[in-house]
């Protein structure tokens, strides 16, 4: 999921004020936490998550401005590159991946150059590709990103085209997604859902996965982008601000009282036993049980290079970090990082374990008080 603009404004290990105690909030730095957190980073190689997940590509076509055209008031891009890379879903898995967890994905792509291009990506990693089936009927879920910019300047997006399928997955597909992830899910330590709304994850799915015992208390994240609230009972979600407000019809702001409350009420009506929301540029907030949600300043510079897909590293950083014992705040924490290292890269990124590591010497965890 893409989250809001992500804007840095914290994680200096000097003893310089930052942005946000220049405002008047001091935030409390936990440097004993550090250690803690490489430990639970050490683990990653020796878990396993099921990703259940709308695979998607990710097509970047690069080209520098030519002129303007005379057929209309339009740029005319010379074409100088060609990119594609697993995004969505796959993304998330591409993530894992790259932190060095065992991760099984579950998913369904076209009989087209885009599906074979996700395979490919998948197998050069050495994930598992047992998992995707492949829909001769079915269109893989695309989007391209056009993005120009003169010879020594910086590309910017200009317009993104999305090829999606024409129709919902066939039964036979929905009980093959439900075989292959119940399988997966017996070996694994975590499943991450992760839902686009393109049908390779979904409730009924999730709930066909987990029925008779399906999943044997291994615990669920979830990433839903427009029916969140459908998912009861997994462990975790790791929505964004915005989702959190168009799910329950309200407005937070700035306003950390009505935050806390709209991440009860989730708590609640999904019975989750952990929640953490992004919150761009104010970072995230994190709950669990019964405990005092937990706000994280976000980690960086204070510069963005691009957003997109960030919120597939989040919720694979967090995942990774459950699966390995984490507490709630511990694994907000390791997120926390991830999101604000993902967003000083350009297109569908990932992030290490190595620059998580580099990521907590130079800034202990912390934390704002209220």
């Amino acid at each position: 999921m893409q989250l809001t603009p992500w804007i840095p404004c914290c994680g200096s290990s000097t003893g310089e004020e930052t942005g946000h105690e220049r405002i008047g909030t001091r935030m409390s730095k936990h440097p004993k936490e550090a250690d803690r957190l490489k430990k639970i980073l050490e683990s990653f190689p020796k878990i396993t998550v099921t990703a259940l997940a709308d695979l998607v590509a990710d097509e970047f076509v690069y080209g520098e401005i030519s002129r303007v055209s005379r057929e209309a008031p339009v740029l005319i891009l010379k074409h100088r590159e060609r990119l594609v890379v697993p995004g969505g879903g796959a993304n998330a898995v591409n993530n894992l991946a790259d932190l060095d967890v065992n991760v099984l994905p579950v998913g369904v792509v076209g009989d087209d150059e885009a599906g074979r291009l996700l395979i490919k990506a998948f197998r050069h990693k050495r994930i598992p590709v047992s998992g995707i089936l492949k829909d001769k009927s079915r269109t893989t879920v695309t989007k391209t990103r056009i993005l120009a910019g003169m010879t020594h300047s910086a590309r910017q997006q200009v317009v993104r085209v999305d090829r999606e399928p024409e129709s919902a997955l066939n039964a036979h597909f929905v009980r093959e997604i439900v075989l292959s992830a119940r399988e997966y899910a017996r070996a694994s330590d975590a499943v991450l859902v992760s839902d686009y709304g393109y049908g390779s994850a979904t409730p009924a799915i999730l709930n066909a996965v987990r029925a008779k015992g399906g999943l044997h208390g291994v615990p669920v994240t979830l990433d839903s982008r427009f029916r969140m609230l459908e998912y009861s009972g997994v462990t975790a979600a790791t929505p964004n601000e915005p989702e959190v407000e168009a799910s329950l019809g309200i407005q937070i702001g700035q306003d950390w009282r009505k935050l806390v409350e709209a991440g009860e009420q989730l708590m609640m009506r999904m019975k989750l036993q952990s929640l953490i929301v992004t919150r761009g540029r104010d970072g995230m907030a994190a709950f669990a049980g019964r405990h005092k949600p937990v706000d994280i300043p976000i980690f960086g510079s204070d510069e963005v290079a691009d957003v997109t897909g960030a919120g597939d590293t989040v919720i694979a950083a967090f995942t990774a970090a459950l699966a390995a014992g984490a507490s709630t705040e511990e694994a907000a924490q390791l997120a926390n990082y991830a999101g604000g290292i993902v967003v000083m890269k350009r297109g569908t990124a990932t992030v290490s374990r190595q620059e998580l590591l580099h990521a907590i010497d130079q800034a202990p965890p912390s934390t704002r008080p209220h």
